[in-house]
């Protein structure tokens, strides 16, 4: 069995073929046979894991086992303590109410690589960082949260899955899981 993380850059899709020609993880990752760990939309970025692994696949991207998903969200505004309130107990999206999140706003920028293209600068709205943990995960669902409490998604960057991190990977860059991390999610 194959387990890899991958540093998805923004513009990439989650997928092995585009009829579009647009980039895909095949640009990326010269391993047949393994398929993403649920997904992260084309103008996301960040951590995605792919195995050929079917069982633990399923188990990981189920949302009754509730494995978290740690995002670092660039948002326009400053988001208030209301706001964060309501990201925290789970807010109206669409048809669903989503479940309760951990979030906090970060006090400073994370570092990470710039965005090509880089996002939208407009100097008379300032923009904050949050770091956001689901249990779940639903189709563009951080950003409908923001968006629902009236802050838009600028820049979103998945940095965990359970434990496994972006640490140590650079952007577009993939490797194996050591046979540690991988005991460690067969566990959860």
């Amino acid at each position: 069995m194959r387990y890899i993380i991958f540093y998805k850059p923004y513009g990439v899709l989650s997928q092995f073929t585009d009829d579009n020609g647009r980039q895909t993880l095949k640009d990326f990752i010269p391993v047949p046979d393994v398929y993403p760990v649920g997904r992260l939309d084309w103008d996301s970025e960040g951590l995605v894991m792919l195995t050929d692994d079917g069982r633990l696949q399923h188990r990981l991207s189920d949302p009754q086992y509730g494995h978290p998903r740690t995002y670092w969200v660039q948002v326009e505004k400053i988001p208030d303590t209301e706001a964060l309130e309501r990201l925290a107990t789970g807010v109206e999206v669409q048809d669903y109410r989503t479940k309760p999140a951990r979030v906090q706003l970060l006090a400073t920028e994370p570092t990470l690589p710039p965005r090509d293209p880089p996002i939208r600068d407009r100097q008379n709205i300032p923009t904050a960082w949050l770091e956001l943990t689901l249990t779940e995960g639903k189709n563009r669902q951080v950003r409908r949260m923001t968006a629902a409490v009236g802050f838009p998604t600028l820049r979103l960057v998945r940095v965990a899955i359970g434990l496994l991190s972006l640490e140590g990977l650079s952007l577009g860059s993939w490797r194996d899981l050591t046979s540690a991390e991988v005991k460690t999610l067969k566990r959860k």
